[in-house]
């Protein structure tokens, strides 16, 4: 049986920081990680032979979503704030991936878009997809930048998703996911975490707190 670990990678040790009311953690995976959705089940979103064979190990994270795939070519970006209240998650997608946005937009990257509930694509292909996790007064956001990583990659360890956002439209992963290097955009990792913490050190604490009103 394909052993599944609880979610322990780097970005959770904000969600636990009690001194810290908000934080965020910026970091690039040290190797090759299958990622389940709360909800999500192995033999639905994943080709667990692939994973065998290659021993690539497997988490289930907290937060839903779908399944993704953590590579030393991907960025993950994971934000915490305190919230008294929180019955909006679509605004906080919204808020946070346009974030993320407007950070990509200052370096040149153009036609990006806040896609679906939670994602961000260069035009009509995606390049993030995002989660939240809520407990108690805490919202954990965390989501997971393809800056260079092929589709095939992608394709060799993830099912086509059980559930899509409507402008995928069964589109398979090579149709749908691009990275933003397979676009023309070569920054180096140090070059997006940099320009990534500038903008998610800005975000407005009080603006968020409004966002469920």
């Amino acid at each position: 049986m394909l052993e599944i670990r609880k979610y322990d990678l780097p970005d959770i040790s904000i969600f636990y920081e009690e001194d810290k009311p908000a934080d965020f953690f910026i970091w690039v995976p040290d190797d090759f990680y299958v990622v389940l959705g709360n909800s999500n089940k192995p033999r639905q979103n994943i080709i667990e032979k692939h994973i065998r064979d290659d021993d690539v190990t497997v988490y289930k994270r907290p937060s839903g979503g779908e399944t993704v795939i953590l590579t030393p070519r991907t960025m993950v970006v994971s934000l915490k704030v305190t919230l008294e209240k929180f019955s909006n998650p679509v605004a906080h997608f919204r808020y946070f991936n346009q974030q993320i946005i407007d950070a990509l937009s200052s370096l040149g990257v153009e036609d990006l878009y806040y896609r679906g509930i939670s994602d961000v694509a260069i035009g009509d292909r995606k390049i993030l997809g995002s989660s939240i996790y809520r407990r108690r007064k805490i919202l954990f956001y965390h989501a997971v930048l393809n800056v260079s990583e092929s589709v095939d990659t992608i394709a060799r360890y993830i099912r086509h998703p059980v559930k899509e956002p409507d402008y995928r439209s069964g589109r398979s992963h090579h149709e749908f996911v691009t990275s933003l290097h397979a676009e023309g955009y070569k920054f180096s990792m140090k070059q997006l975490r940099t320009t990534l913490s500038e903008f998610l050190r800005a975000i407005d604490n009080e603006k968020i707190a409004t966002l469920s009103r």
